[in-house]
């Protein structure tokens, strides 16, 4: 584990884009492609955009991406694959890019995408972590013995309320109850793992990831800590309650 603060998220986010596009080099450099997966939301806005000014050959890179709401409309503003093709996908082009799609038949787009998925391992993967300590839509209890790529999961009142804090939704009840998740067992077969965590309403999650004794599915982000290369990045507030002196 190999954890990095920052005084300002935008010092963060500029940092842990850049561990990510040396890592998408070094791939790219040993294998000539490499295999990148992005997750979404406001905490990740900043990172990607740096990410997308990096020197990186794009036209190398495979993109998937953690999760997306089941019957949510591309064009709604909260929609996972709206926001990738906006903030990344049209901006550097990458050589492929598939993305999870929430509508239609669920259970044959997640085949689809999951056959795609095992061709090849994930050399970068760009996770956060919710306020509940989610990774992708895994909110507690998070299922770590799946052996699936991808789940249908239940979303809980605390993510669907951070859903809402973002700004993302009008009201809870507007917020779908289910969506489509990249499992945990998946999520840690990336080779390395970069996540990137701002601000301080993040602050709770971090200190219950970093000071947990053992790892629980309660507080699913602490599965991270038994990967290899965990990169993770923090802004002053995120640190706050687990690294005080911060």
């Amino acid at each position: 584990m190999n954890i990095n603060i920052s005084r300002t998220s935008g010092e963060m986010a500029q940092r842990a884009a850049a561990c990510a596009a040396q890592a998408i080099n070094r791939t790219i450099a040993q294998n000539g492609e490499a295999r990148i997966l992005l997750s979404t939301g406001e905490s990740q806005i900043e990172a990607i955009r740096y990410l997308t000014e990096m020197e990186v050959e794009w036209d190398k890179v495979v993109m998937f991406h953690l999760d997306e709401y089941i019957n949510l409309a591309e064009t709604h503003k909260a929609s996972f694959r709206k926001y990738l093709k906006e903030r990344f996908i049209q901006v550097v082009n990458p050589k492929k890019a598939y993305l999870v799609n929430g509508e239609g038949n669920v259970e044959e787009n997640i085949a689809t995408l999951t056959e795609e998925l095992e061709k090849a391992p994930i050399d970068v993967a760009l996770v956060g972590i919710g306020e509940n300590a989610h990774i992708a839509f895994n909110d507690p209890p998070a299922d770590f013995e799946t052996d699936k790529a991808y789940i249908i999961v239940n979303l809980d009142q605390t993510c669907k309320q951070q859903q809402v804090n973002e700004g993302w939704f009008g009201s809870l009840d507007e917020v779908p109850v289910q969506a489509i998740s990249m499992t945990v067992p998946q999520i840690l077969k990336s080779r390395t793992i970069v996540t990137i965590v701002p601000g301080i309403r993040k602050s709770d999650a971090i200190q219950k990831t970093l000071s947990a004794e053992t790892v629980t599915n309660l507080v699913p982000a602490t599965i991270l800590k038994t990967h290899p290369d965990w990169n993770l990045f923090l802004d002053g507030d995120s640190a706050s309650k687990a690294i005080p002196q911060v």
